[in-house]
């Protein structure tokens, strides 16, 4: 096997053991610097977004270049890729959020669970009841395995570090500034259209696996159906395929009415024709997850072995 590959199998265990390094994280160091790039250059225009988000990216691509180059040696190569892939990767800690939700649905607490569920996503909490949450915290769950697992996998298999870090820095200035309101509207597109793109193939291939991997062959042909039904609907052309294949493959109904701070309403086409979701299907959701992004690591170990050996014919 190819030390990319090596590492990112390394990268992708290190996150189930040990999820987000709980201080210092790389990923936070990185949102301080596009915090601090953002004041000092922001305009409302798209031409100062493509220099934001051409200058964080390209550096971040730079970066892992650099230490990929340097490292002396097969060892130290995969080593360095396994560093990579554990800093980039969230599915550990995604998986902790949405259990945390869960204990406090589980034992009555609907306040606790609310509160809690702020840490998974930007929508306003406070009249949810209980299925609203659950749906809220397994559209989440679906949505960043993609984004934060498989995603992330599939560019350090085709670029290695500087793949891992260069997706990892984009899908972060995304959520720092690719949102559609005054100050963001110009400014954060290219971050925007930037992620929508490098999420793509993360997107179907989590689709992919969510149907591999359902529980049953019912529930693989409901996830393909979902699919083909109901995805394009969605706003995004990436959450559609891996909220509407999670529906399909649980047996739930996503999507509806969401009420973000500010007062903004959105009302999101429905995925699945399952029944409402509940508190049971947190962990349902979160198993699902799993199964995808371990098969998201062999796939991509495998892809970065086929390219180590035409490489090596070339």
């Amino acid at each position: 096997m190819s030390p990319r590959a090596i590492g990112l199998l390394a990268g992708f265990v290190l996150d189930r053991l040990l999820g987000d390094p709980r201080r210092h994280h790389p990923v936070a160091g990185f949102g301080t610097v596009a915090m601090k790039a953002e004041q000092a250059w922001y305009a409302d225009d798209r031409a100062r977004g493509v220099l934001h988000t051409v200058t964080l990216v390209g550096g971040a691509v730079v970066l892992g270049a650099a230490a990929e180059r340097l490292a002396p040696g097969p060892t130290a190569k995969a080593l360095v890729t396994a560093a990579a892939t554990w800093a980039v990767l969230g599915g550990r800690s995604l998986e902790r959020e949405a259990m945390a939700v869960h204990a406090h649905l589980d034992t009555g607490d609907l306040p606790a669970a609310r509160q809690r569920l702020t840490h998974l996503v930007g929508r306003d909490t406070a009249q949810l009841d209980a299925s609203e949450v659950s749906r809220a915290v397994v559209e989440s769950v679906a949505e960043n395995t993609s984004d934060a697992v498989v995603a992330p996998l599939v560019w350090g298999a085709l670029g290695g570090v500087p793949g891992l870090l260069g997706y990892r820095a984009a899908n972060t200035l995304d959520a720092m500034v690719g949102h559609h309101n005054d100050r963001y509207e110009r400014f954060g597109w290219a971050s925007a259209r930037l992620d929508d793109l490098l999420n793509l193939p993360g997107s179907r291939l989590s689709g992919l696996l969510a149907i591999a991997t359902s529980p049953s062959p019912d529930a693989a042909r409901e996830a393909a159906r979902a699919w083909r039904r109901d995805a394009a609907a969605h706003p995004s052309p990436n959450a559609g395929v891996v909220e509407a294949t999670f529906a399909g493959s649980l047996g739930v109904r996503l999507g509806g009415t969401n009420t973000y701070y500010g007062n903004r309403v959105e009302h999101r086409a429905v995925m699945g024709d399952g029944l409402a979701t509940e508190p049971a299907d947190i962990p349902r959701a979160t198993e699902l997850a799993l199964r995808v992004g371990v098969g998201a690591a062999i796939t991509g170990a495998l892809a970065a072995a086929a390219i180590r050996c035409r490489d090596r014919r070339s």
